[in-house]
């Protein structure tokens, strides 16, 4: 059974005590995470889940919220003395984003001379590629992030997940939702329609036009999460895991 965990399930300003944007899919070759925000090395010592064991990260923008962890993670392989590479695949713009993060947090660390590499790969918008163990396809969605922004579709072992990242509402969904086991979407506010995010008013609007079997809720606002038990859809916590 493939599983995904919410190491991470919360939006940028952490609200409900959560933690930002960060998941978990386990393979017998490594770890891969969709998306990498700010607090995810806490999470993963918190759910005992090895920072080296990650070889994969796929991110679907460049806000901080979604990505900002990595440079803690690279920082935890060098004094941890990881030697596994660490492959991260994102939108055009990932890495002098990330390098110049690094040198912003840790100046001078983009020169570190370290046991293991780290490998930027670039997704191409509409175009499948592999990434180790898994299949990524990257849809352009309806973010204003510096970079293009993604909603990603990820195969791995006959299953699919597709996953929102943040967007309002765009005709891509559909696409990167089109018959997966599971889309993780984006509600950042019940009623209340805000450029480039999703309500879960208008994913309900919505719904007959994802061919997903299942809907879970992600990126919740403070308004949002007081909505929540009365939601339409499921909604994650951080923790969760769900079975594909």
């Amino acid at each position: 059974m493939t599983q995904l965990r919410f190491l991470g399930s919360g939006d940028a300003f952490g609200s409900g005590g959560r933690l930002q944007a960060c998941l978990h899919l386990p393979t017998p070759d490594g770890g891969v995470l969709l998306d990498c925000g700010a607090t995810s090395l806490v999470a993963m010592k918190q759910a005992e889940i090895d920072p080296s064991g990650i070889g994969w990260v796929l991110l679907t923008h460049l806000h901080g919220d979604h990505f900002g962890g990595l440079p803690f993670l690279v920082l935890d392989g060098q004094f941890s003395r990881r030697e596994r590479p660490l492959v991260v695949a994102g939108p055009p713009g990932t890495r002098d984003r990330l390098d110049a993060a690094m040198e912003v947090f840790y100046p001078g660390s983009t020169k570190v001379q370290r046991r293991f590499d780290v490998q930027v790969v670039e997704l191409p918008g509409l175009t499948a590629r592999q990434v180790g163990p898994v299949r990524v396809t990257a849809y352009p969605v309806d973010h204003a992030s510096g970079a293009p922004a993604y909603a990603l579709r990820v195969e791995y072992d006959g299953k699919v997940v597709a996953y929102s990242g943040d967007t309002a509402w765009t005709d891509s969904l559909v696409d990167a939702a089109h018959d997966a086991d599971l889309l993780v979407c984006e509600a950042y506010f019940h009623e209340r329609d805000v450029k480039f995010h999703l309500s879960h008013h208008r994913l309900l609007a919505e719904r007959h036009r994802l061919s997903c079997r299942r809907i879970v809720l992600t990126h919740m606002s403070s308004e949002m999460l007081a909505h929540a038990a009365e939601s339409e859809f499921e909604c994650a916590y951080d923790g969760a895991v769900i079975e594909i």
